[in-house]
């Protein structure tokens, strides 16, 4: 009998297969590829909510635990993953300029914001009002993280390519059966796929649609993330990731040529030279009403989790969640109330 099987292999079930490895627990993982979220996402690491000053929601401690387990796997791996990158807010205004010198003087702020603002440099780029730089940032390659960690489960054979069947899930009170092989916990990390799952489709998690455009601009010569009304981050070799954009309505995998002349109508706001459209990316986000992820077990069956509804910051909070997940089921440590799936009672 294996420890736990995990369903799905975005963020979430790749941050809990680590606190596997970690602690020494059998498991293997099943992955369709069906869900895209984590794999076209921006890939920033930043713990602060720059349209508002702010700082997200347990970011700092959220952050710790997140680059700890992207080192361990850098590591594990013999790959590079974690790159640092400055995060630079451009200003629209003297108005939001006076509002980030007021955020600096917060204590919670005070060690993620500069209080020296940065003149723009870069002919490219419209910035009237200079930029405020976000400390401790960084870009994670999600997509080349995902596939080395699926080549190295690969090589240790416990992963399968495959959609997850539910109708063959036997549950048994001291054990999970599947497709022959018996398991002692599910871990369900399917994103927005687990609208499909019968066990939990009924949670209140709606989609977000996010579409990102890749640009290639010569003219640009962009080193650092810039954050407006949307990003631009830079991949190197002249190739920018901009976006993103959010539709809580379209919950197809398709992109759209809306999303498109949306992100090149903001891109316009603040870009001087010339770029030209090569790629266009689409995804789900796993996102909750009250924007706190979905953690625990199954109010029916002991033994099926859920580890879910990380959002637009799954980089952040997905090795988090997946900690306290992993200590709630082996050591017994309560879940908070604001992330414990008992929080709803639609199962």
């Amino acid at each position: 009998m294996l420890d736990y099987l995990i369903v799905g292999l975005g963020l979430s079930g790749l941050s809990f297969a680590e606190e596997l490895e970690a602690n020494g627990k059998s498991y293997k993982v099943f992955e369709n590829a069906s869900q895209k979220s984590s794999r076209v996402a921006g890939g920033l690491y930043n713990p602060v909510i720059l349209k508002r000053f702010t700082m997200a929601w347990q970011a700092s401690e959220q952050l710790v635990t997140a680059l700890d387990l992207y080192r361990r796997i850098e590591e594990k791996l013999g790959y590079k993953v974690i790159q640092e990158l400055r995060v630079l807010r451009r200003f629209n205004s003297v108005e939001e300029q006076n509002n980030w010198f007021q955020a600096c003087d917060k204590p919670v702020l005070t060690k993620f914001l500069s209080p020296d603002l940065s003149k723009n440099t870069n002919p490219a780029l419209d910035v009237p009002y200079h930029y405020g730089e976000v400390k401790y940032t960084g870009k994670i390659d999600i997509k080349d993280l995902l596939g080395l960690y699926e080549d190295y489960l690969k090589k240790k054979n416990i992963i399968e390519f495959e959609s997850f069947d539910y109708s063959l899930v036997e549950i048994d009170e001291n054990y999970i059966k599947y497709k022959g092989e018996k398991y002692r916990q599910i871990v369900f990390a399917e994103g927005f796929g687990v609208k499909s799952n019968p066990f939990f489709k009924d949670l209140p998690l709606y989609g977000n649609k996010g579409e990102y455009i890749i640009i290639k601009s010569e003219g640009l010569k962009l080193y650092d993330a810039v954050k407006s009304s949307i990003f631009i981050i830079p991949l190197g070799k002249d190739l920018y990731k901009v976006g993103a954009t959010y539709n809580n309505e379209d919950k197809s995998l398709e992109t759209t040529i809306k999303a498109r002349e949306e992100l090149k109508m903001k891109l316009s706001k603040f870009i001087k030279t010339t770029y030209q459209i090569v790629d266009q990316v689409a995804g789900i986000r796993p996102t909750v009403r009250d924007r706190r992820p979905i953690v625990g077990a199954h109010p029916s069956y002991a033994n099926l989790h859920i580890l879910n509804g990380m959002g637009s910051r799954g980089i952040l909070i997905a090795p988090t969640m997946a900690k306290k997940l992993y200590d709630y089921i082996e050591n017994g440590v309560p879940l908070e109330k604001e992330i414990d799936i008992s929080r709803f009672n639609t199962l």
